[in-house]
């Protein structure tokens, strides 16, 4: 393994940017959680080396970027690292294809814990919003998987 630790920080300042791109507002509403899938990823295949308490921090820069209520991308990121670190010997076996279902997984508890928080905060409605971010991040995950492997196994970042 040849991967160092600018690896996982050039990549997740990279997917934070990708958090925060000014899109139009039709494709934004599909813009899965970038730093959540590397956060994904790296928990899979490097557990010893990121752990909850890097998430629970990524998690806090998060909702400060996007301006959201703080500690709620913390707690989402915290929980599904720790899943992640739970079954990542597991995980590493499945091909990519199975490895999204999984993915799929996180992302929708991901999604349902940040629109039950919201929802108590103000009156929202669950909308296709809701959907798209959990099926784009899904569908993407075998590109994520790729590039990331390809940054940690060339030691590139």
């Amino acid at each position: 393994m040849k991967g160092n630790n600018s690896d996982y920080f050039l990549t997740v300042v990279f997917a934070m940017g990708l958090n925060i791109l000014p899109l139009p507002a039709a494709i934004n509403i599909a813009n899965p959680d970038w730093v959540l899938l590397v956060l994904i990823y790296w928990n899979m295949a490097t557990p010893e080396k990121l752990g909850v308490f890097n998430a629970w921090i990524l998690g806090l820069f998060v909702d400060v970027l996007t301006g959201r209520l703080l500690g709620l991308h913390a707690l989402v990121y915290a929980l599904i690292s720790y899943a992640c670190l739970k079954f990542h010997k597991r995980l590493r076996q499945y091909p990519v294809a199975q490895q999204s279902l999984y993915v799929f997984f996180f992302l929708l508890f991901s999604q349902m814990l940040i629109f039950w928080i919201e929802r108590i905060q103000s009156n929202i409605e669950m909308a296709l919003s809701f959907w798209l971010p959990v099926l784009v991040g899904t569908l993407v995950w075998p590109l994520v998987y790729s590039a990331l492997r390809f940054i940690r196994l060339s030691g590139r970042a």
